[in-house]
C-alpha cells in the first residue's frame, strides 16, 4: 500500500519546478492562474526569486503549494502513474493543504488564498526577533520535553515538529529558547538554531490562528477521495468539518509526523512517495520506519522511475 507525502516549509528553493515549467502546458497554465488568483507573480518568484523573497513565509506558503500541485498533476495527467493501491495522503505542516488540494478537497484557488493569508497572519502573530526555534537532534522526545519543564516557567517553550526519530523542533518566545539551548548544549546534546521569521507550531501562534479560523470556517472542503493523516492527531480523516478543525488547530499545535510515519506503516503502509520540492520527507521516514521503499519526485526522471515502479 502507498502514501503520498507533501513537504512543508524549508524544501523551497529558487527554481524548484522548473524542469516541469519548461517542459509541460498544465504546468505553466497553474502558475499563470497562481498568479491571477493572487494577483502578484508568484511564478517569478519560484523561478526565478530573489531568494529573500521567496523565504518570506507569505511567499513560501502558497510557492510550495504550487510547485507540489504541479508536479502532482503532471504524474496524474502525463504519466502512467498507478493509484490504486494509494490508501493516505499526508502533508508536513502548510504540506497539509497541499494534501488536500490533490485529494480535491480543496480547490486550487482556494488552497492558495488559504495558504497565502496563513503565512501572513502567521508571520504577524509575533512581532520579529521575540520568538525562536531550535533544532534538536539524536535525543528522544521524552527526554526533550523533560528539558523544557525546567525552562518554560509561565513563558512558552513547546514541542513544534516532531520529525522523526532523533529529530525535533522546539519552538517560543526568544528568553525561554536561550535557556533552553543553555542547557541542552550543557547536557551534550546537539542543538542547531534555526533561520526563520517566527516560533511556528507553539501557543505564540494563537492570534493566528484566530484569523485563520474564519477564513478556514468560510471556505467550501469536500470529502477528500483519498484519506487525509493529519498532523495534530496523527490520525487519518476525511470529514470536511474535523479536517477544518484540525487545520484550524495544526497553526499552534505539534506537528507529529514521527507518529504519523509509524501509524502509517501499522496500517500497512509500504511505499512512501514525497512530491513536491526537495527529498527532506524521505529522510525523516527512513529515520522512523524500516523495511520500507520511499521515492522523491522533484524531476522528470524522478518521475519516470517511480511511475516505472507503480504502473497501472
Amino acid at each position: 500500500m502507498n502514501a503520498i507525502l507533501f513537504p512543508g516549509q524549508g524544501s523551497q528553493i529558487v527554481g524548484m519546478g522548473s524542469d516541469f515549467y519548461n517542459n509541460f502546458n498544465i504546468v505553466k497554465k497553474i502558475f499563470k492562474e497562481a498568479d491571477e488568483q493572487l494577483k502578484y507573480k508568484i511564478s517569478e518568484i519560484i523561478l526565478q526569486g530573489p531568494e529573500e523573497k521567496l523565504k518570506l513565509t507569505q511567499n513560501t506558503q502558497p510557492a510550495i503549494l504550487v510547485v507540489s500541485y504541479a508536479i502532482f498533476s503532471v504524474l496524474r495527467k502525463e504519466f502512467d502513474f498507478n493509484f490504486e493501491n494509494t490508501k493516505y495522503f499526508a502533508g508536513h505542516s502548510l504540506g497539509e493543504y497541499s494534501a488536500l488540494l490533490c485529494s480535491e478537497s480543496l480547490s486550487f484557488k482556494d488552497a492558495l488564498i488559504l495558504l497565502y493569508e496563513r503565512g501572513k497572519s502567521m508571520q504577524e502573530a509575533v512581532p520579529v526577533g521575540k520568538g525562536k526555534m531550535i533544532a534538536v537532534l539524536g535525543s528522544k522526545i521524552d527526554e526533550i520535553n523533560n528539558f523544557i519543564d525546567k525552562v518554560k516557567d509561565k513563558k512558552v517553550c513547546e514541542i513544534a515538529n516532531d520529525n522523526a526519530e532523533g529529530q525535533t523542533i522546539v519552538s517560543g518566545d526568544s528568553e525561554s529558547i536561550d535557556k533552553l539551548k543553555d542547557i541542552l548544549q550543557a547536557n551534550k546534546k546537539k542543538v542547531i538554531p534555526l533561520k526563520v521569521s517566527a516560533p511556528f507550531h507553539c501557543s505564540l501562534m494563537k492570534p493566528a490562528a484566530e484569523k485563520m479560523q474564519i477564513k478556514i470556517n468560510s471556505t467550501n472542503f469536500k470529502k477528500p477521495i483519498y484519506e487525509i493523516f493529519c498532523n495534530v492527531t496523527a490520525l487519518s480523516e476525511n470529514d470536511p468539518q474535523k479536517i477544518k478543525e484540525l487545520l484550524f488547530k495544526q497553526i499552534y499545535s505539534t506537528v507529529r509526523w514521527r507518529e504519523s510515519i509509524i501509524n502509517m506503516s501499522n496500517k500497512g503502509i509500504t511505499n512512501y512517495i514525497e512530491i513536491g520540492p526537495g527529498k527532506v520527507l524521505s529522510g525523516m521516514v527512513k529515520r522512523t520506519v524500516k523495511n520500507i521503499n520511499c521515492f522523491s519526485i522533484n524531476s522528470i526522471d524522478d518521475m519516470k522511475i517511480a511511475t516505472n515502479e507503480f504502473k497501472r
